[in-house]
């Protein structure tokens, strides 16, 4: 067996999440660091009908609903965007801006690999920023905030 796993502190290895804009001036994605955890949903809807003459329901899988969604611990440029950068794009416009704005992005996640190499797979596809919802408390003093990007379409693996 050749088990996935994204090898905390091993750059080779760890789960990457990239961000761009569609359309945008990207010449370098926007990467999102501190990453708690990652949930990759794909769920698929199903049509189900009854009929007289079967004792069990009927069942097709129809479209599916895909999404991403993780935590993150929140760094300023990274949330806010760089004001230094220019151009339409994912860095100058940060998490925070991708999502109050409606930007459609492009991302690609490393999911890791199954030794300390770089040769794992790449989930990519098209969506939206939702779900934005920043927290601090004294047990926890720095902000976290989870993120889902609301998958357009299908997922592409390379």
């Amino acid at each position: 067996m050749a088990y996935i796993y994204p090898a905390p502190g091993n750059a080779n290895a760890q789960v990457i999440l990239t961000l761009e804009t569609v359309g945008g001036t990207d010449t370098v994605g926007l990467v999102l660091p501190a990453l708690q955890d990652v949930t990759l949903n794909n769920a698929n809807d199903v049509f189900s009908w009854t009929q007289l003459d079967a004792a069990s329901k009927q069942q097709i899988a129809t479209t599916a609903t895909n999404s991403l969604s993780m935590n993150i611990v929140l760094d300023q440029t990274i949330f806010f965007g760089d004001a230094k950068a220019t151009g339409e794009d994912a860095q100058t416009a940060g998490i925070f801006g991708l999502s109050k704005d409606k930007t459609k992005i492009t991302f690609a996640l490393y999911m890791g690999d199954t030794d300390s190499g770089g040769t794992g797979k790449t989930i990519s596809g098209e969506g939206y920023i939702t779900g934005l919802a920043p927290t601090v408390s004294a047990d926890s003093p720095v902000w976290v905030s989870p993120i889902t990007v609301t998958v357009d379409g299908d997922y592409t693996v390379a």
